[in-house]
């Protein structure tokens, strides 16, 4: 719940700078100067790719819950099994047995949405973060039943 609230804030704060930005971005455009003008275009982009970059994440994120909410109906969240440090960090070898089995559980199955969401899981757990958006967006285009991008 406090990751929900704090990406809540962060997205709100966004949105907040983006208006003030936008706002300047216009003011500057009014001045009508050369100068002036190609500097209200250039901060109206900023805006403008933070909107896309906001959407997207956002789409994602709960695209993501979704299937996490429907798996965890049909009882099929990953167990946690991870070993931890003694400060709680996740420890890196027991990462890499569970990613080694759920990468096999996935390649014996590669079109079930449920084995591709448990190995981001599992990218996630082994610090790959990289791989872990790209197996959920996998997860998503197959449970969506549409064509995973490239």
């Amino acid at each position: 719940m406090g990751a929900r609230i704090m990406y809540f804030v962060t997205a709100a704060f966004l949105v907040v700078w983006f208006v003030l930005v936008g706002g300047r971005g216009v003011a500057l455009i009014r001045q009508g100067t050369a100068v002036t003008v190609v500097l209200g275009a250039a901060a109206l982009i900023l805006p403008a790719i933070g909107v896309w970059f906001l959407w997207m994440n956002t789409r994602f994120v709960t695209r993501a819950n979704r299937l996490a909410g429907e798996l965890e109906a049909e009882g099929g969240l990953p167990v946690d099994e991870l070993r931890r440090t003694p400060d709680g960090r996740i420890d890196r070898d027991s990462a890499d047995e569970v990613f080694a089995r759920r990468r096999a559980e996935t390649e014996a199955a590669p079109d079930d949405w449920r084995c591709w969401f448990r190995l981001a899981v599992a990218y996630r757990d082994a610090r790959d973060t990289p791989r872990a958006r790209k197996a959920m967006q996998r997860a998503i285009a197959l449970h969506d039943k549409r064509p995973a991008a490239s």
